[in-house]
């Protein structure tokens, strides 16, 4: 695109149109749309996939993994974009909703039918008008719970596994 990005300050216009377009890309399951919005040498690591990825490859393969599990999947800005003072960076808060109708791999987990509600943060760094850098941050343990994979907190089966890990580390400690 040629768009350019100053080096120490962006323009709140441009950071508020770029939010609306990242949300709409997601929100239109293409991932030519997403892809279109990162740098070629995308780093991307989200909370959500085991490993940091690097480059448009890795975050297609992702995007086809996320949208096989949750294809309802869509997000909604809750509070953002917050602009850093020392960078080309940019912050947002999000909620998203979902139904697990598709297989999460990896690890392999099937799926549940279950809708799930969550809310995360998205740390942007921006170069040449695009997201060069990308961090999300989801809060995991809150998704596995309402997934039915991790017991609710306070319930009889998570003190079950509690007590479980206990036993196992008395025996692995000697």
């Amino acid at each position: 695109m040629g768009e350019q990005t100053p080096a120490q300050k962006l323009d709140p216009a441009w950071v508020d149109e770029f939010a609306e377009r990242w949300g709409n890309a997601w929100n239109a399951h293409d991932p030519a749309q997403v892809l279109e919005l990162l740098t070629d040498d995308i780093v991307y690591d989200d909370s959500a996939w085991p490993k940091t990825m690097r480059g448009k490859a890795d975050v297609r393969e992702f995007l086809d993994h996320g949208w096989r599990a949750f294809p309802d999947l869509t997000f909604e800005l809750i509070a953002g974009p917050h602009i850093a003072g020392d960078g080309p960076r940019a912050a947002y808060w999000w909620k998203a909703t979902a139904t697990h109708q598709g297989p999460i791999d990896p690890p392999g987990i099937p799926a549940t039918g279950k809708h799930i509600d969550f809310d995360g943060v998205d740390i942007h760094e921006y170069r040449d008008g695009k997201i060069a850098k990308l961090r999300i941050i989801v809060n995991m343990n809150d998704i596995a719970t309402q997934l039915g994979i991790l017991p609710e907190p306070g319930s009889t089966a998570e003190k079950i596994m509690v007590g479980m890990q206990k036993l196992r580390s008395r025996f692995t400690r000697s």
